[in-house]
């Protein structure tokens, strides 16, 4: 059997990794794709911590989370999309939407 320790230590590289991808990367897609990789860490650590002490609760809050991130990529796509027909671009420098 795996130790739990294993797995956390992998969710928190993957959410190290999101965190550094979302602040390097200057592209929406990429950011919306490095969140949804820190939402993916967040829920391996229920995982692993539900597994090692034998409660179902973290399963059930990762099925929330799930159901949360895919209406979170439903709605991010659709705005990424809107702001490319207005825009032209993705870029997140060149997106300023504050402005008329």
């Amino acid at each position: 059997m795996i130790p739990t320790s294993y797995f956390i230590v992998l969710s928190a590289l993957l959410f190290v990794l999101g965190i550094v991808a979302f602040f390097v990367k200057k592209d929406l897609i990429t950011q919306f794709l490095s969140i949804e990789v820190m939402l993916n860490a967040g829920n391996l650590a229920f995982i692993a911590f539900a597994k090692a002490h034998g409660l179902i609760e973290g399963q059930i809050i990762v099925f929330f989370i799930i159901t949360v991130a895919a209406a979170e990529a439903a709605v991010g796509l659709a705005i990424i999309l809107l702001i490319y027909k207005q825009k032209k671009t993705i870029k997140s420098e060149d997106v300023n939407l504050m402005k008329g």
